[in-house]
């Protein structure tokens, strides 16, 4: 199976050493989104529901990128710094996925890159 490398420029650069998604045959595995803005390449602030609205907008041009919406989406992983903030991200998240919403888990982890609140993975199936 051929693996192709996704990339996009109305998505923020990897901070690291990984791709912003990587399709396998029809699969496309996003990397974890945080919120930084592509243009400027800076931590969006002003709360968690700002936060997790950039991610999903950030997931939403990579998505693009390979060719696929988030009706492809099968699978999303959400990651908190504080379990506190699930109700503000759900009724965010609520409105990128309101029909057929995918699978998903929701951890508070002991923190996220740059110090952000929330960070968001997904898998996609075209």
């Amino acid at each position: 199976m051929k693996k192709e490398i996704i990339h996009t420029d109305q998505a923020p650069a990897a901070v690291g050493a990984y791709s912003q998604a990587v399709k396998a045959g029809n699969t496309v595995y996003l990397s974890g989104q945080i919120a930084i803005d592509p243009e400027t390449q800076e931590i969006m602030t002003g709360g968690v529901e700002k936060q997790a609205k950039r991610v999903l907008e950030n997931l939403k041009a990579v998505l693009a990128a390979a060719d696929c919406t988030f009706k492809d989406v099968v699978k999303t992983e959400i990651f908190l710094d504080d379990i506190n903030d699930f109700s503000a991200v759900n009724d965010i998240y609520a409105e990128y996925f309101a029909e057929e919403p995918p699978a998903r888990a929701c951890v508070e982890v002991g923190s996220l890159p740059k110090g952000v609140a929330v960070e968001i993975s997904v898998i996609a199936v075209k």
